[in-house]
Parts: C-alpha cells; sequence; structure tokens
C-alpha cells in the first residue's frame, strides 16, 4: 500500500484530517456535524494536494530517472535526446536532467569511437595495402635474382633498378606518413617569413613543366605584371602545396589538356585558382578526397602513382596557415582547387621615411 503514491496519499491525509479533528474537538463551540465536516474536507484536500505532489514531483520523476538508468545500462542511448531548458522546483526533475545530459555526453563519445573505430579499420586496411605493393615487387624481384637471374648482367641491372624504384616508393610513403602525423601531432613547427607568391609558382611551373610536355599538357600562369603578390608563411610548405596541387591537376587532367595557375588580388588577401580539364570530381567522394589514402576510383588512381596522402598534408598545412582549401568539381569539365593567403603591404620608401622623422 506505502509503495504507491496513492497509498502513501491516503495515509498522510488521514493522519492530517485526524490532527485537524483532535485539535477542533478541543474548541467547546465544535458539534458533531462540524467535526465531521472538517474531517471530510481536511481528508479530501490533503489527499487530492498530497496525491498530485507525489505523482507529479516525485514519483513521475522518479520514473524517468528509472526508465533513463536502463537505457544507459542496456547502452541503449539511440532515443535519448536533450529536452528544453525548463526551470522547475523538483530537484528530482533537475537531476533527471543532469542524468539525460551525461547519456547525451555519452552517446556522442560512442558514436565518435565508434567513427574513430570505422576509421581505425579504414587506416589499417588502407596502409597494409600501400605497403604491401613496394615490398611484394622488391620481394619479387630479389627472389628472382637469388633463383640464378643474378648470373646475367641485364636482367640483374633491370631487375636491381625496378626494385630500387619500389624502395623509393616505400621511402617516399614512410616519409609521408612521418610528416603527416608530426603535423596532426603539433611536433612540426612554421617557420612564416615574407615571400612573393608569385616567383614561388613561377619555381612550381618551371619544375613540372617537363612532366607536362610529356602529355602534350599546357600550365598556363596568370596574374597581374605588376603587381606585388608578397604574402607570409612558411616557403617551404607553401611550396610543397603548390606543387601538390599542379601536380595532381596534371596526373589527373585529360591529353592534351590545359592547367590553369590563376592569382587573384583581393582587399587583404591573395587567391591561388589550380584549374584543370580532367574528369571532375563525384560529389559524394569531394568530401572524403582529403582523407588519408582516399582515392577517387582507385584502380585509375593506383595506375597514376602517389602516396594518397599528398591532400591530406595539404589540408593540414593550409590550416597552420589558418587557412583553408576549397574544391569545386563538375564532372567531365574538371576541378578548381582554391586557397588564400594574406597579403602584405608595403608601405613606400618616402612614407616610411616621413615615418622615422
Amino acid at each position: 500500500m506505502l509503495s504507491s503514491s496513492r497509498g502513501i496519499s491516503f495515509v498522510l491525509a488521514l493522519a492530517t484530517s485526524a490532527l485537524v479533528v483532535a485539535f477542533l474537538s478541543l474548541i467547546e463551540e465544535s458539534t458533531l456535524i462540524i467535526l465531521l465536516v472538517a474531517l471530510g474536507v481536511s481528508f479530501s484536500s490533503a489527499y487530492i494536494l498530497m496525491s498530485f505532489t507525489l505523482d507529479f514531483l516525485v514519483f513521475k520523476e522518479i520514473g524517468n530517472i528509472y526508465a533513463l538508468l536502463e537505457k544507459i545500462q542496456r547502452k541503449d542511448l539511440s532515443e535519448i535526446h536533450e529536452k528544453g531548458k525548463k526551470t522547475s522546483i523538483s530537484p528530482l526533475r533537475k537531476i533527471n536532467k543532469v542524468i539525460n545530459s551525461y547519456a547525451i555526453a555519452r552517446q556522442k563519445e560512442i558514436e565518435t569511437l565508434q567513427k574513430n573505430e570505422e576509421f581505425r579499420r579504414e587506416f589499417i586496411a588502407d596502409i597494409s595495402h600501400e605497403l604491401k605493393t613496394p615490398i611484394f615487387a622488391t620481394q619479387g624481384y630479389i627472389h628472382t635474382l637469388l633463383d640464378g637471374a643474378i648470373d646475367d648482367k641485364a636482367v640483374r641491372m633491370k631487375f636491381l633498378k625496378r626494385a630500387a624504384k619500389s624502395l623509393d616508393s616505400l621511402d617516399v610513403l614512410v616519409q609521408d606518413l612521418l610528416t603527416l602525423n608530426q603535423m596532426e601531432s603539433g611536433v612540426i613547427k612554421f617557420n612564416f617569413t615574407e615571400f612573393d607568391l608569385k616567383d614561388l609558382l613561377l619555381e612550381v611551373i618551371d619544375q613540372l613543366e617537363h612532366k607536362a610536355s610529356k602529355r602534350e599538357m599546357k600550365i598556363n600562369f596568370e596574374y597581374e605584371e605588376g603587381k606585388s603578390y608578397l604574402t607570409s608563411g612558411d616557403r617551404p610548405k607553401i611550396y610543397r602545396v603548390c606543387q601538390n596541387l599542379i601536380v595532381n591537376a596534371v596526373k589527373y587532367n585529360d591529353e592534351k589538356g590545359e592547367v590553369h595557375v590563376t592569382l587573384k588580388l583581393h582587399k587583404n588577401s591573395i587567391q591561388l585558382d589550380i584549374k584543370d580539364d580532367g574528369q571532375g570530381i563525384p560529389p559524394e567522394d569531394i568530401k572524403r578526397i582529403f582523407e588519408r589514402f582516399y582515392r577517387v576510383e582507385k584502380s585509375r588512381s593506383k595506375e597514376k602513382g602517389g602516396t594518397g596522402l599528398g591532400l591530406a598534408i595539404v589540408k593540414h598545412i593550409l590550416e597552420g596557415h589558418k587557412s583553408k582549401i576549397s574544391v569545386t568539381s563538375t564532372l567531365g569539365k574538371g576541378s578548381i582547387f582554391s586557397f588564400s593567403l594574406p597579403l602584405v603591404k608595403k608601405e613606400p620608401v618616402e612614407q616610411k621615411a616621413k615615418t622615422v622623422h
């Protein structure tokens, strides 16, 4: 009986009404009718009030807390939602809110752990595949030589060169992994200096023109003559960003296509656009191309080489410069990779002299 709100309300109402009647019986003017009426009114009022209070302020909230704890115990947090912020006089409701907030935080933590676990599985599978290719190739060449091919000088030199090339690819992959890991952990520091972004791009394009010419491809560089493209950043790392993006534009462009490298001056920034005439990137892949080892059309990308880490490194370098890379792509027409760096404005010499005086 005392385990329900009605039973407790009945006992408390009975005790309250008994006290009221006992108090009224001490008054000489009280008659039996008055005492009975007082008994009925006090009992009814006390019962209704206490039943309502216990139901809505105690038992209901305890039930909610118990249901919430059951969900947490079953690890069923999918239906737990954050409730609106409402003031309440019930301390149990406040406790319920605290538990609910804890459950939501646990749900988010579980979702994050699940995503990390999925990413870890994909990463291990990807890196195993990437390491397997050069290792197996090198093993094949060396074992072939050990099985007797080493006596043939022509075969020996050819296989040793191929093995060395596979090991070079492996070294590049390991170096890229180390670089990316150091960037993510904050080990690599950025050394900011002022440099001309136009001059840097001219160096990159000069280096890559031979690679483009092999595919009968042109690299067009557009900028305003006589304008200053002075910026602040880590020059070697920005060089690597530009090199990687232009190499990709050449690599994934169509034969005899064109790569357009464009510098645009804004009020306080310099924008760099790198456009190709290739097949473009599907919309579902654009969000993932900056992930480690992620490739669009993996079989085709493997033929073109690369570690699959270049765009991930580009992303981290630009984040270290408080910038971010954007991509726009149209299937069958090509892609545009863009990012911005701050524009450093130099004061005229005469104005500097006046300032000194």
